[in-house]
């Protein structure tokens, strides 16, 4: 059997009869940048996050890189942020010339651990701070933000994993700090044909610096008040994420239901001993979305040649991600080593990501456990 990691083409299927005609009317009016599609989107999932307006932009990296350059955040400026994440989240921050900190994890959930960034706080002068909310599960934002009280930092989240995501009291990701920032990468919960992202803030001000900084900087064609860039989300890719974002709940709720039929199976075949799967704290009353599963991500003893065994037998799993950013070559610079973040490091010796895309059958599943089992078994 084949399991891929994603089925993209699945998806598309279901939609195709939807998009075309969107996407062929756009090619047809020659209508590419910040169309009318670009606008209805942005009022559309700014209702669905919660806020009053969002700015579309040309990636999640560029999400981050344009609210680091809207708060001014440069040479000579500390950003804390965690040591395990795509390598976006760290770029950015060197990209603007500022100093990037970084921090371990709490290893339950894979999220900056804010006990160990306040050591970093104590001692260091940060001017911002990025948590990221991996996988489709929000940070501590309740400690997060009394640590902001305490110390005085903005917080710009990087949601690019977690578009719909909801913390214990509700809120979405990406409405608790001075910025939050999206990814529509295709792999995503919500993905279009290409790149893709999104800032939001509740200061509809802050809102309005990014849209001018998307635009090269100019609110009038010509003249520019700041020196911004090309960030602008472009209208097909717009057109596409109106249609999906319409399915986005419950392609979430399939999500979730592979994810307790994984842990479910796992129990039953006796496997605790061998693998850890996500921590089971993300059921609040209600709150629905506590972790939308981006990547349902496995903690696995002898995980390399668990991942070889899996991929000869046809099912798709990735390690995200191998090397923790304290631990990357381009930021040996900055004079850390391995061991000063013992949990991160370990983590990244362990996790594996199975297939959990709403396509998948319960057919599927079953045949990954299995050969999992027969991995350790054997």
């Amino acid at each position: 059997m084949e399991v891929p990691l994603l089925d993209l083409k699945a998806q598309y299927q279901k939609l195709k009869a939807e998009i075309e005609p969107i996407v062929l009317r756009i090619m047809e009016e020659q209508r590419f940048i910040l169309g009318k599609e670009t606008q209805e989107f942005e009022k559309k999932v700014a209702d669905y996050i919660g806020v009053p307006d969002a700015v579309g932009v040309s990636s999640g990296t560029d999400a981050i890189l344009v609210s680091l350059m809207a708060l001014g955040i440069g040479y000579g400026d500390k950003v804390a942020t965690t040591t395990f994440s795509f390598f976006a989240t760290a770029g950015c921050i060197a990209r603007v010339g500022a100093t990037p900190v970084f921090c371990d994890i709490d290893e339950d959930t894979f999220n900056i651990d804010c006990n160990k960034l306040e050591d970093i706080l104590k001692k260091e002068n940060i001017k911002a701070v990025i948590p990221v909310h991996l996988y489709g599960q929000v940070c501590d934002m309740d400690a997060l933000l009394d640590l902001q009280k305490k110390y005085g930092f903005f917080i710009i989240e990087d949601s690019a994993q977690s578009i719909g995501a909801q913390y214990k009291d509700g809120k979405q990701a990406g409405t608790f700090g001075d910025y939050g920032c999206f990814s529509f990468f295709p792999s995503k919960n919500l993905g279009c044909f290409g790149d893709g992202g999104l800032v939001v803030s509740k200061d509809l001000e802050k809102n309005e610096k990014i849209r001018i900084l998307r635009n090269h900087g100019g609110k009038v064609k010509y003249y520019h008040d700041f020196v911004g860039g090309n960030f602008r989300l472009d209208n097909l890719q717009a057109a596409v994420l109106l249609v999906k974002l319409k399915y986005l709940d419950e392609w979430h709720e399939m999500r979730q239901k592979n994810a307790e039929r994984y842990e479910l199976l796992f129990r039953e075949r006796g496997l605790d001993e061998f693998i850890k799967p996500p921590k089971k704290a993300y059921k609040y009353a209600g709150v629905k979305n506590y972790h939308i599963f981006n990547q349902f991500v496995i903690r696995a003893k002898d995980r390399d040649n668990l991942k070889k065994y899996l991929i000869d037998n046809g099912i798709g799993c990735e390690i995200y991600y191998p090397l923790c950013f304290h631990m990357q070559k381009c930021f040996s610079y900055l004079g850390y080593k391995e061991g000063d973040m013992p949990i991160a490091e370990r983590c990244a010796k362990e996790v594996l990501a199975l297939p959990v895309y709403p396509e998948l059958t319960e057919e599927q599943i079953k045949y990954v456990v299995g050969k999992i089992e027969e991995f350790y078994r054997k």
